[in-house]
């Protein structure tokens, strides 16, 4: 691993996180790749701002390094910037989504993205043994210390899918997830591998109007956040195995004081 120069790196970052709030894309992005040349790895997420900012090609999901950084960073105020100032609640809609179909409960759940234990805490009266997986350690660290989970592993989701040779789960949830990856195919085809037929598979997406998609499958939006066309998640879902049950509109949470539009989707293994 190359020793990165961190001076080096937050003047470049600092540089174009300034260029890119001035409205300079051009120059934000040629700042940008020098922040790439000193940080391959992209700790501060330079190549989803630059899909955001329309320039270079859209990355197949965002790199791991980033999101382990940024919620790591985080973790300690997750709970409280998400539910009360962004006024998430996604978890609590999967729980009144499950209770108004009458499934559950369940006996072995996997919770993709767990973080600090939002929808483990959500369907912990549900589920006989829940399995939490997260690339954060300290997210994973605060669900621990919550005791809702009989089992976490800090592992990137899709990773986890295909090392995993457990016992097949009736129900995986992957709660704000989608967000951070743009094609679909090896978390859904992930998914099937660790479902029982008949499982269930739920989880949470952001969108974007169609006109902005532009024929795109998925994109990066203004807040760096991948955003998904209905269209494609329901093809996707058919071509790996899965059944669509349900894809309700719903706010997935609040940005700058507008409501971001997002689908919370219900699907079910073919086997």
């Amino acid at each position: 691993m190359t020793k990165i120069d961190e001076d080096a790196l937050a003047d470049a970052y600092n540089r174009a996180l300034s260029l890119e709030k001035s409205g300079d894309f051009d120059a934000a992005a040629k700042a940008y790749a020098d922040v790439l040349a000193l940080d391959p790895e992209d700790h501060g997420g330079a190549a989803v701002r630059l899909a955001s900012m329309g320039r270079g090609e859209t990355p197949e999901k965002a790199p791991d390094a980033y999101v382990t950084t940024l919620f790591d960073q985080h973790a300690e105020v997750f709970d409280n910037v998400l539910v009360e100032q962004l006024g998430y609640c996604v978890p609590l809609l999967v729980r009144q989504r499950f209770q108004a179909l009458g499934l559950g409960p369940f006996k072995r759940v996997l919770d993709l993205g767990c973080g600090t234990g939002l929808t483990g805490g959500a369907l912990r009266d549900m589920a006989e043994d829940i399995t939490g997986v997260d690339l954060s350690e300290n997210m994973v660290e605060i669900a621990h210390d919550k005791e809702l989970y009989e089992t976490l592993y800090v592992a990137e989701a899709i990773d986890f899918l295909e090392d995993n040779d457990d016992e097949p789960f009736d129900l995986i949830t992957a709660t704000d997830v989608l967000p951070y990856l743009g094609a679909l195919e090896p978390l859904f085809f992930g998914v099937g591998e660790n479902l029982v037929a008949g499982g269930h598979f739920i989880f949470s997406s952001e969108t974007l109007p169609e006109d902005t998609f532009a024929g795109r499958p998925f994109m990066v939006g203004p807040h760096q956040r991948f955003a998904h066309g209905a269209g494609y998640v329901r093809q996707r879902l058919d071509e790996t195995g899965f059944d669509l049950v349900e894809m309700t509109d719903i706010t997935v949470r609040m940005e700058e004081g507008e409501p971001i539009p997002g689908h919370l989707v219900l699907a079910k293994y073919r086997g």
